[in-house]
């Protein structure tokens, strides 16, 4: 399975090989350039988001490699991987209000884009953009199809302990060519799903 079809079908094997080729410190500083295992300079503190470096434990490299074993993560923080694509590399320091306005409609405090930390190359950036555009094309995540817009995204499921039903993502962006939005859905417990739901099926549609 080549790597685009293993990303346009959200094949586990695939990335699993992937980390264990790459080994477990080269994917814990990529984990760490998103912003896992660090504070998000937030208008408040949001819970951290954690990627437990799995050392010479390969099973666990192959298992946190896919969001696994002990990979804890937030909304915010997949919206802002989602963003570092989207944004050529770059993430932003995220704020919940871009401008104040008055009565009159002037602005009476505008908040100044700000980057946080750089994730990736823009030719990396590029490239990942692509596989999340043929996800939605023709993967997994085609219910968050668009008319009109080349969207971007990614589908996952996050099993849950002792049988319970998972919890299921979709983060995305659009437009591609331009984006301007950078989203991050996780759905509890499966929804109405239940133990059938996927990231695809639930997540992508919302």
């Amino acid at each position: 399975v080549t790597m685009r079809e293993g990303f346009r079908k959200s094949c586990n094997t695939t990335f699993a090989q992937v980390a264990m080729d790459m080994g477990s410190d080269t994917v814990t500083a990529q984990a760490e350039a998103f912003g896992f295992n660090q504070n998000i300079p937030f208008d408040w503190e949001p819970l951290e988001s954690s990627y437990p470096n799995p050392g010479d434990d390969v099973a666990a490299l192959a298992q946190s490699a896919i969001g696994q074993r002990d990979v804890q993560a937030v909304a915010l923080q997949m919206a802002l991987v989602a963003s570092g694509i989207a944004n050529q590399g770059q993430i932003m320091e995220p704020h919940l209000v871009a401008r104040v306005v008055d009565a009159d409609g002037d602005v009476n405090e505008e908040v100044e884009p700000v980057v946080w930390m750089r994730a990736l190359s823009p030719a990396s950036a590029a490239i990942i953009s692509d596989l999340m555009e043929q996800v939605v094309a023709s993967g997994t995540g085609t219910a968050a199809t668009v008319p009109g817009f080349r969207v971007a995204g990614k589908t996952g499921t996050d099993e849950a302990p002792e049988g319970g039903a998972p919890d299921v993502w979709f983060i995305g962006f659009a437009p591609v060519e331009n984006p301007t939005i950078a989203l991050a859905v996780v759905v509890e417990d499966g929804g109405d799903a239940g133990q059938s739901a996927g990231g695809g099926s639930v997540a992508a549609p919302t």
